[in-house]
């Protein structure tokens, strides 16, 4: 009563082949994610010691750029000279912001050394928008 089924399903022959396309693994697409998340707070940093010099944001600024290289399989970041001018507070709101996201992304990868840095920046932040001397003359 029933024809049997002559041709192979559509599942069974996608399934077999090979994609077109790379696939990368989680911990692949965590490491891109975390890389661009210290690369942004990078930059804000850089801004900021534009704006209010200091041993500490140089500091930083040499952490970040080693977990970038670390990340990106020892590529150096690009870095852009930034302008003299701008808001403080809100550079250091806008680097909290970075360094938190950077900090989940570190937790959900298990990786201590970015989860450190991301923490002592948001601290670094913090600290700063809470005391208006910190704000000309930053950690």
């Amino acid at each position: 009563m029933y024809e049997p089924i002559r041709t192979k399903s559509v599942h069974s022959t996608m399934a077999g082949t090979p994609s077109d396309f790379p696939h990368r693994s989680r911990e692949e697409e965590l490491d891109i994610q975390l890389a661009g998340h210290l690369a942004a707070l990078l930059a804000v940093t850089d801004e900021l010691r534009t704006l209010t010099p200091s041993a500490g944001l140089d500091t930083a600024a040499e952490r970040l750029t080693g977990e970038i290289s670390r990340l990106r399989g020892g590529r150096a970041p690009l870095r852009a000279t930034p302008a003299a001018a701008g808001d403080p507070a809100a550079l250091h709101r806008r680097a909290h912001a970075l360094a938190g996201r950077a900090l989940v992304v570190a937790a959900s990868r298990a990786d201590t050394a970015a989860a450190i840095l991301s923490a002592e920046r948001m601290d670094a932040h913090t600290a700063a928008l809470a005391d208006p001397k910190e704000l000309t003359a930053a950690h």
